[in-house]
């Protein structure tokens, strides 16, 4: 598999793992299925259209949606940011082991995950990263309101959280006690390089901390519109996009939550009559901010989910829809590359500076008057850094 349609590269050898820690991570070399290394765009090219699909908490909740999605990745070649949980890998009994900031310990506003759970969502992490998807974080206990609310974190605070969030990932095996599983075949200290905050609340105390980290990017960030992005005191921002809602006069945010909250008032089991206008909304809302950025800027296009059931599973239908779709453009010899946060990183670090800023300065929507050859090939060499 390659997220971006180039080639592999890298390879991973269980029985060469090296154990970290308690064993619980492990060392098994570079990553399987990732892309050829990134290149500048070509003076004059027109940009490839990048498109990330990622999922918030990444828990096996026993609805096999993990692997449902999982399966539609490898048929069609993609790859996939899961922003993991770090508290689905800790079994309940341990919970007075997490100390939220703000909030009692063992405290979460998520529930903690079955031991069978656990050992589901562990099999599934293996499996997504050895297929060349990114383990990103979500972080903890998901604290969206009141006093404790993350968006009230300081960056001494998220530091603290997301020590914990890593530590749960590494030591799942001293927590549970478990000793009859396969290690995560990954390194999290260097696996880790970004995230997406609950509720995208506390984006402004997360990213000194980010960046004191070395995370390259934050997908945290409410409202964003479909253009290029930029760089926030250091580190990219990749926000969830402002995208066209069919038959509604605003734009909807490209997630599946803020589908829900717009059609059903927040309401996760709503009267079933509803669910087919819903689900055709939701899957043409997607599919229509991809056809706009790629008719258009070329702006990347980042939509997310949950392994969530709500109003009978129609976000769900939605959002495979909505891939399937842009991936038979992929197959049909588009320039769309179905790639992690990680992977579009990569190829963002490589651009040359003035490319990026031309770039940014096409509106959502806008196309280059001129074409793209006269557009890029114009760039001035002066033009502002991506940082």
């Amino acid at each position: 598999m390659s997220g971006s349609g180039s080639g592999h590269s890298g390879t991973s050898d269980a029985h060469a793992a090296r154990p970290i820690g308690d064993g619980s991570t492990s060392f098994t070399g570079n990553q399987p299925h990732q892309p050829a290394g990134p290149e500048p765009l070509e003076p004059g090219r027109t940009p490839p259209q990048f498109v990330v699909f990622s999922w918030d908490g990444a828990g096996e909740v026993g609805n096999g949606l993990f692997t449902r999605f999982l399966d539609l990745a490898r048929e069609h070649g993609a790859s996939m940011t899961f922003f993991l949980s770090g508290l689905y890998l800790l079994p309940e009994s341990k919970k007075r082991l997490y100390d939220p900031p703000n909030n009692p310990r063992g405290a979460s506003d998520i529930g903690y995950l079955t031991d069978e759970h656990i050992k589901a969502t562990l099999t599934n992490v293996r499996r997504a990263w050895l297929e060349g998807h990114e383990i990103g974080t979500h972080f903890n206990g998901h604290f969206c309101a009141g006093s404790g609310t993350v968006g009230n974190w300081t960056p001494q605070q998220w530091r603290s959280e997301i020590e914990q969030a890593k530590s749960f990932v590494k030591e799942w095996r001293t927590n549970t006690g478990w000793s009859d599983l396969p290690s995560l075949p990954f390194d999290y200290d260097k696996e880790l390089v970004g995230g997406r905050t609950p509720c995208l609340l506390g984006q402004g105390g997360l990213l000194p901390t980010a960046r004191e980290l070395g995370w390259r990017y934050d997908a945290s960030s409410p409202g964003g519109r479909q253009v290029w992005p930029v760089k926030t005191q250091g580190v990219w921002d990749l926000p969830l996009q402002q995208i066209p809602f069919p038959g509604r006069s605003f734009e909807v945010l490209s997630m599946d939550y803020n589908m829900l909250a717009n059609q059903s008032v927040n309401s996760t089991n709503a009267p079933a009559y509803n669910y087919p206008g819903w689900r055709t909304q939701s899957a043409q809302a997607y599919i229509s901010g991809f056809e706009r950025a790629y008719e258009t800027n070329r702006a990347p296009l980042f939509i997310g989910n949950h392994f969530e059931q709500w109003n009978g599973g129609i976000y769900m239908d939605a959002v495979e829809e909505a891939f399937t779709r842009i991936a038979r453009e992929k197959e049909k010899g588009a320039d769309v590359r179905l790639v992690s946060f990680r992977q579009f990183t990569d190829w963002l670090d490589v651009q040359r500076p003035e490319v990026l800023a031309r770039l940014r300065t096409l509106d959502v929507g806008q196309r280059p008057a001129a074409g793209w050859k006269e557009f890029l090939t114009a760039a001035p060499a002066t033009v502002g850094s991506a940082a």
